[in-house]
């Protein structure tokens, strides 16, 4: 039973940590949501804004000035936990590798190996909160901003929607909670 448990837990904790990391890395957190014909699809991101022409299929990116320039507080912060994040989720999947049962390392102190593999579901669990702050911070950001120009009754011409990283960023770190509890809880 506990062998079927940890295999589970580092199935999941590698594919959720690969979400963490692609949502991390990619350029859709923000997404245009405007109703009329469009012929572009932008996209924001945290580290730049992107621009597919619907036609063609051509994409062009801006990056942003710098990493260390005056951004807006929800990209600032989103970056700092969601790299955290990645940080803690890395770590933790290192450490439940070596915790396993079917690896040799430590093979003659299986006591160790179980607090290894409650340490790296403890990590996980601290990743998985950080992470999920991250996402739900800029979600509600961007929410927010489109009802403050919706209530005003401002319309810019386009208005953005949560994009797919966004999404991604909450499934990975909803993942890595999960394999928290299933480490801490009922590994033992």
């Amino acid at each position: 039973m506990s062998t079927a448990l940890q295999m589970t837990a580092f199935v999941l904790a590698l594919l959720s940590t690969l979400f963490l990391l692609l949502a991390t890395c990619t350029d859709c957190w923000m997404v245009n949501a405007d109703d009329s014909l469009e012929v572009s699809h932008k996209c924001r991101g945290l580290w730049r804004e992107c621009v597919t022409n619907m036609q063609d299929g051509v994409r062009t990116c801006d990056q942003y000035d710098s990493i260390l320039a005056d951004h807006p507080v929800k990209i600032v912060v989103t970056r700092t936990l969601m790299i955290t994040a990645d940080l803690l989720a890395g770590l933790a999947l290192a450490t439940l590798v070596l915790g396993l049962n079917c690896i040799k390392f430590l093979k003659e102190d299986p006591c160790v190996k179980l607090k290894m593999c409650y340490g790296a579901g403890v990590i996980l669990g601290i990743g998985s909160i950080l992470g999920l702050v991250g996402s739900v911070w800029y979600a509600v950001d961007v929410y927010v901003e489109r009802a403050m120009l919706v209530s005003h009754n401002v319309f810019l011409g386009v208005h953005y929607d949560f994009g797919w990283s966004c999404w991604l960023g909450m499934a990975g770190s909803t993942g890595c909670f999960v394999t928290s509890v299933l480490l801490t809880c009922c590994l033992y």
